[in-house]
């Protein structure tokens, strides 16, 4: 089951390394263009959650972050043995927490840097450990999809 914690671990080192050369080589707001009216990197810093959602409440990101990554832990104990898919996804889940955590912690905000379009929409500005959260979660449910349709498949044989 160590692996499922290397996981977390190289997506922490990998969200932490990118936010950092973002911060120590990118002006707040530069960007610069990946793919033209696509991709770009853009320095952005945020205080709240998805979209600014509850902006400038770190006591409250702190408190659900903690319990989180607790219960993740719990689950990872719980159940990443029977389950590749589900380690790997919690694994993601984790990393991507604590990725944003130390940001929260130590920057009393988060850095985000990858800016997407598509077509007119402009996607909120993100980071590898939103990134990691998003890809564990949506594991999640095709996990617990897959299991379910396992155990009805043991029912009936």
């Amino acid at each position: 089951m160590w692996w499922v914690y290397t996981i977390a671990v190289v997506i922490i080192g990998l969200d932490q390394l990118t936010k950092l050369w973002i911060v120590q080589n990118m002006e707040l707001g530069e960007q610069i263009t990946v793919v033209e009216n696509v991709f770009y990197l853009t320095s952005h810093r945020n205080t709240g959650a998805a979209w600014g959602i509850l902006e400038g409440q770190m006591v409250f990101f702190y408190i659900i972050t903690a319990v989180v990554i607790g219960f993740v832990i719990y689950y990872i104990q719980k159940h990443a043995k029977d389950s590749n898919l589900i380690g790997v996804s919690l694994a993601l889940v984790l990393g991507g927490a604590i990725g944003n955590f130390i940001d929260r912690l130590f920057r009393k905000e988060v850095v985000d840097f990858f800016d997407v379009y598509l077509g007119s929409y402009d996607y909120p500005i993100f980071n590898i450990a939103d990134s990691a959260l998003v890809v564990g979660v949506i594991l999640i449910f095709i996990g617990t999809i897959l299991d379910e349709r396992n155990q009805k498949r043991s029912k009936n044989a």
